[in-house]
């Protein structure tokens, strides 16, 4: 089943798309257009590139195949963490302490531009302070609190530490050990925001163009990007379209980058939503109102929603075909956390696809040129690897200094080395399952 088929019926039953207000209205291109940037995806990366790039004066063309937030932006965990989806030990590996200090200050201040752009431009997405990481078992907990110590003497961040004794004030389940707590991380409505920043960004004179796919990049000294009805004539272009930038928007038509496919795969995530809960039971779950990831290698996350319902996600698979019991698959892993949810009922449950690269480090840079004595224009953003909800911001902002002059913070990620999955196109999912199964029962095992 094809990646954006599959995609489609796993969007049907999002919680998001049911109580978020309509976007603003982007007609598919029509005709032939000329603009400073073209950007390929309606999701955050894009949407904040295209913001950030029309204050320095830049006019831009965005390009979404669907609709925009459809993919990951739009039906995430809605969680917005410190740090990337790998530890900081993989970035001191290959660019060094004082380099990977600046990779995480990055991080940090993608929170703050998050707040920064609701409080700007008015976004109603339901932000709600703080983050909870919990161990399940002892050993999990002695390294989550080493690694907490470590972020506080060496990065300068110091977290609250949840003990072993305390952990029964911070969340209502038998499941976990101990933890750490951050007042500066959060979670919000993500297809409310990405909608909201959509509405400025198309405010800012950004043209945004839905139900238009790129069928064809023809690199340049002014790349050119056709869809079946259009065709923008650019100066420079971003492609942001992660695992859906790897699925063709046409029959037949060739992948717009095949040197990035190999480096990123997609990966399938699932959520419920149970139904609304009394509040005092809703409330009782998460008393800090926080967002909650467990520190397994395959881990569980989840929140309290303001109307008084519990959102858990978890569970990966690494085909295009999900669960065929999705919202009962998913209701156990909830009940294992909270089995005082039992009388309750799962209302919605979805899922969608995260890029992820073999390192868990995102993936940033620019295409090779496309000959001698042109110059390197077509810029990426990909490999977010589900921690995406906040570093999209930081991301779409690097890539707009860049290609104002300025490439200075951009270049610390595009260091970042990242190796092909194993395999080929034909070996690599089996190969990635395996691993995983190894990293679950090493999760199973404590």
């Amino acid at each position: 089943m094809p990646l954006l088929d599959t995609d489609l019926s796993l969007a049907k039953h999002s919680y998001y798309a049911a109580t978020a207000a309509p976007g603003p209205a982007c007609p598919p291109l029509q005709g032939e257009v000329a603009c400073d940037v073209a950007i390929v995806g309606g999701g955050l990366a894009g949407l904040s590139a295209a913001l950030d790039l029309r204050r320095r004066g830049r006019s831009v063309v965005l390009l979404e195949a669907r609709e925009i937030g459809f993919g990951a932006s739009g039906r995430n965990g809605g969680q917005a963490i410190h740090g990337l989806a790998c530890d900081q030990d993989t970035i001191e590996a290959q660019l060094g302490l004082e380099e990977a200090r600046r990779v995480w200050a990055m991080s940090i201040e993608a929170l703050d531009l998050l707040r920064e752009r609701i409080a700007e431009h008015g976004i109603a997405c339901d932000w709600q302070d703080g983050y909870l990481g919990l161990a399940t078992t002892p050993r999990k907990g002695a390294e989550l609190a080493a690694w907490s110590e470590r972020m506080g003497s060496v990065y300068g961040y110091p977290l609250q530490t949840v003990a072993a004794a305390e952990v029964g004030r911070w969340i209502s389940s038998p499941r976990f050990h101990s933890g750490i707590y951050d007042a500066r991380s959060g979670h919000l409505h993500p297809l409310k925001y990405t909608r909201g920043l959509a509405a400025a960004a198309q405010a800012a004179g950004v043209q945004l163009h839905e139900q238009s796919p790129v069928v064809a990049l023809e690199p340049g000294a002014q790349p050119v990007l056709r869809t079946a009805q259009g065709r923008v004539c650019a100066q420079q272009a971003l492609l942001a379209g992660n695992v859906y930038l790897h699925a063709p928007g046409a029959p037949g038509a060739p992948l717009l980058a095949p040197g990035l496919a190999p480096r990123v795969m997609p990966v399938g995530t699932y959520i419920a939503c149970t139904e609304v809960l009394p509040e005092r039971l809703a409330r009782s779950l998460v008393p800090s109102q926080a967002a909650v990831c467990d520190t397994n290698f395959v881990l569980d996350y989840f929140r309290p929603t303001p109307d008084h319902r519990m959102l858990y996600g978890g569970r990966v698979s690494y085909s295009t075909v999900p669960p065929a019991d999705l919202a009962q698959s998913m209701r156990q892993r909830m009940l294992a956390t909270f089995p005082q949810l039992a009388p309750h009922r799962v209302e919605f449950a979805w899922g969608g696809f995260v890029d992820i690269t073999m390192n868990r480090a995102p993936d940033f840079g620019r295409l090779p040129a496309a000959a001698p004595g042109v110059p390197q224009n077509v810029y990426y953003l990909q490999g977010f690897s589900g921690h995406g909800l906040a570093l999209t911001g930081l991301a779409g902002r690097l890539v707009a200094e860049t290609m104002c002059g300025d490439a200075s913070r951009f270049d610390v990620f595009a260091k970042l080395r990242h190796r092909p999955f194993p395999g080929g196109r034909l070996l690599r999912t089996p190969a990635l399952v395996l691993g995983m199964a190894w990293y679950r029962l090493r999760d199973v095992l404590g």
